[in-house]
């Protein structure tokens, strides 16, 4: 613009640079838009569909829209030879998935619930993640992302409201990957799609309509295996991933009250891990919380806790701590009991800071 306004110059022209700043002020709002979870990972769908015609969609009941409408409209928009539905069997799609991604395309797996994802664990184990390894390279399944709505619906009771992210997490060969909001999801999973590795995307459903945020309309990805801290602090370090963000941010904000600064990273990506990002807070606070809503044996957060005990041991001011679902079926009438409450962490947030 400056080199139009040195060979132009004149009014008119300072009219239409004013005019011009305007439409790029108003293109600017017009490019991001406030939409919940749900509609950002229907937005990134749309986006692989789009932009590239290997890039399938396929799962029970997907092509009306599926239980959360995630995929509402794309049957219509890129035809159903290219979004449909499977019989009701995850062991059979997922198999599917695994043959479509090895032939070169982009294998887009809906999982109904997390719950449901137990008939297809073979597939993902055996197959999905040691394909690449078994053939020497020679073959892969990278274009495969299996996408699973899990943890906490507030009725979903023991086959509705699981959240078995530690079981993938012990696979070499998956990437791992839980978003906390509308534009991490879309970035995330357009991330995911692209990746050349099989990935689980597991997807809060807590969070499909509560959570709504302004997400940009483009095409964007955001990087995997990247922590973020999302509020810094000094006193302690707090890790989660997916919608327990939301309740260790409450959480924060009560502990300020009795004036501890407390450091909040969201994961994202389980496997593999950002360590370097919870090293260097831990160093820092010399005290780690991790939360999650899974059972609390076996739990991710025994990972994270055991690896920053090996790293940060001398640093620690306190023994590193969890919060976490309890080890029983997920309750339904009893759910509040069972869930790692902001209560709960700020708790145990205060008697870790004053251990």
């Amino acid at each position: 613009m400056t080199n139009l306004l040195w060979r132009f110059r004149g009014l008119a022209l300072r009219g239409l640079c004013t005019s011009s700043a305007a439409a790029a002020v108003e293109e600017s709002k017009k490019s991001k838009a406030a939409v919940n979870l749900f509609s950002a990972i229907n937005q990134a769908l749309h986006i692989a569909l789009e932009s590239d015609p290997r890039t399938y969609v396929f799962g029970e009941d997907v092509s009306f829209g599926g239980v959360f409408r995630c995929t509402t409209g794309l049957a219509d928009r890129f035809g159903k030879h290219r979004v449909f539905n499977t019989p009701l069997c995850e062991q059979g799609l997922v198999g599917f998935g695994i043959g479509l991604a090895a032939m070169g395309n982009r294998a887009i797996v809906e999982i109904q619930f997390a719950d449901y994802i137990y008939p297809a664990f073979d597939q993902i184990v055996n197959e999905a993640a040691k394909f690449r390894y078994r053939s020497g390279s020679q073959f892969n399944c990278g274009g495969l992302t299996i996408r699973a709505p899990y943890g906490a619906v507030g009725h979903g009771g023991h086959y509705h409201s699981q959240s078995p992210e530690a079981f993938f997490c012990h696979v070499p060969g998956l990437k791992v990957v839980i978003p906390r909001s509308p534009r991490e999801a879309k970035g995330l999973l357009l991330a995911c799609i692209r990746d050349p590795n099989p990935t689980v995307f597991f997807e809060p459903k807590w969070l499909y309509r509560l959570a709504v945020e302004e997400v940009p309309e483009h095409d964007y990805v955001l990087p995997l295996s990247q922590a973020e801290v999302i509020r810094q602090g000094t006193d302690i370090t707090l890790i989660a991933w997916g919608a327990q963000l939301a309740v260790m941010e409450q959480a924060c904000v009560e502990a300020e009250k009795d004036g501890i600064s407390c450091e909040l990273i969201d994961l994202k990506t389980l496997i593999p891990w950002d360590k370097e990002t919870v090293e260097a807070s831990v160093r820092k606070t010399g005290k780690l919380l991790v939360s999650h809503e899974a059972p609390i044996t076996g739990g991710f957060g025994a990972e994270i806790c055991a690896s920053i005990a090996e790293s940060c041991f001398l640093r620690l001011e306190a023994p590193v701590a969890r919060v976490c679902g309890l080890d029983t079926p997920f309750p339904l009438v009893y759910e509040p009991f069972y869930m790692p409450t902001k209560n709960k962490i700020l708790d145990t947030i205060k008697a870790t800071v004053n251990y």
